[in-house]
């Protein structure tokens, strides 16, 4: 091995934004990170949906299923119309 061409190997802190600290070892004394495992959704549980024009309650309506936020299970929908019913509704209006 070289003398003189490798860097240097020293005790690193790595800090997250949500104020986690990881002690480690890195050739970077300090190193800053937006996101980490303790504030991670898919490490968490906490998932985030982004919901535009309420697509997912649609989904969730349409489907029966249970909402995330309260836990309790969607009330029973009517079943979703089908094309030739929607055309039908279209064309009379």
């Amino acid at each position: 091995m070289k003398s003189g061409i490798h860097p240097e190997y020293v005790e690193s802190r790595i800090i997250c934004a949500c104020g986690n600290i990881i002690e480690t070892r890195s050739t970077m004394p300090e190193i800053h990170i937006e996101i980490c495992s303790s504030c991670h959704p898919f490490f968490t549980g906490k998932q985030k949906l982004v919901d535009t024009a309420g697509r997912v309650e649609k989904f969730r309506a349409k489907y029966g299923l249970a909402d995330s936020h309260s836990g309790a299970a969607v009330d029973e929908a009517e079943p979703a119309e089908t094309e030739a019913e929607e055309a039908e509704a279209t064309a009379d209006a």
